[in-house]
């Protein structure tokens, strides 16, 4: 139900991909070996549309979440927040 605050307000577009692997990048300087093919991955993308050779980028970041379970932080716990934001909503559609 739309109220009078968010009438006509849409839904802010998520970071492309390739920015927020930057800011992992960044914040994790010696990210597991198990997230690094993944976190290269997300660099060349925009969108979870996107895809990596014959990975979609849906999957990109799903293995990524999954091997980043030692990157640990205030950055870490946003970032990993927004990334699951943008799988549940892909998923939602």
């Amino acid at each position: 139900m739309k109220t009078e605050k968010t009438k006509g307000l849409r839904p802010l577009k998520p970071r492309p991909l390739h920015q927020i692997a930057s800011e992992i990048a960044l914040d994790w300087t010696t990210p597991w070996f198990g997230a690094v093919p993944y976190l290269r991955a997300m660099a060349t993308l925009t969108s979870i549309n996107d895809s990596y050779g014959l990975d979609s980028a849906k999957s990109i970041v799903a293995y990524f979440l999954s091997n980043a379970t030692t990157w640990r932080g205030e950055t870490a716990r946003r970032v990993k927040k927004e990334l699951n934001a943008i799988l549940k909503e892909v998923q939602s559609r």
